[in-house]
């Protein structure tokens, strides 16, 4: 199971604007453009954990500071889905 958790933090850690678009359309989460690009340049380098509860839920209170709490309780809405896949 480790690899999975790596494949997918790999691809959290360097997902784009428009991957994140399309796997929030995928899963029916709101976000929008301007927020996928702020969400997208936070992460871009970090070295996150989704699988971590106490990383996950950092990361989602700076997601909040950058994109505001709705956004971040939608983002926190894809991790989970993702973490479930």
């Amino acid at each position: 199971m480790k690899i999975f958790e790596s494949i997918i933090n790999h691809k959290i850690n360097t997902i784009t604007a428009e991957e994140l678009m399309k796997y929030a359309n995928q899963f029916n989460i709101s976000v929008t453009r301007g927020q996928a690009r702020k969400i997208a340049e936070y992460l871009k380098g970090r070295n996150v954990n989704i699988f971590d509860d106490r990383e996950r839920s950092k990361l989602i209170r700076e997601i909040a500071k950058a994109a505001g709490p709705q956004t971040a309780r939608e983002v926190n809405k894809l991790f989970t889905e993702l973490a479930k896949s």
